[in-house]
């Protein structure tokens, strides 16, 4: 089968600004109902949140959101400009932080780091396009 590339993009760099989080959750959500895909507002919303926070809060560097369709799939991805791969790390019940890649596991399909020492690192989730597909 031939490989397609995206059916549609939507690209838009952030501040490394704490209100920086809420524009890209905006801007995601915009761009979801633009292409008619209400039902993947809350989950994409959700990993946004909290890949566009490691990147302000860890790498401390403006971040780019990708927002694009391959065909069946959505991809969502931050990249920021440290080279540093997050850590999907277990915490205590107790603990305040530190869930935010255990809550991108759970709610997208699959997710990644492309890390590389010498270039910006991108964390990706993807999201199945169908609503009535499971993660």
């Amino acid at each position: 089968m031939e490989h397609r590339g995206p059916v549609w993009t939507h690209r838009e760099r952030f501040d490394p600004h704490p209100a920086s989080a809420s524009l890209a959750r905006s801007f995601v959500a915009d761009r979801l109902l633009q292409h008619e895909l209400p039902h993947l507002i809350d989950p994409v919303r959700l990993v946004t949140s909290e890949l566009a926070t490691n990147a302000i809060v860890h790498a401390r560097t403006s971040f780019t959101v990708t927002l694009e369709r391959v065909e069946d799939v959505l991809v969502l991805t931050v990249i920021d400009d440290s080279p540093e791969a997050p850590v999907r790390r277990a915490t205590a019940v107790t603990e305040s932080t530190g869930r935010g890649l255990e809550i991108v596991a759970s709610t997208s399909r699959d997710w990644g780091v492309d890390a590389d020492r010498r270039s910006p690192k991108a964390v990706w989730a993807s999201f199945a396009v169908d609503e009535h597909a499971s993660p």
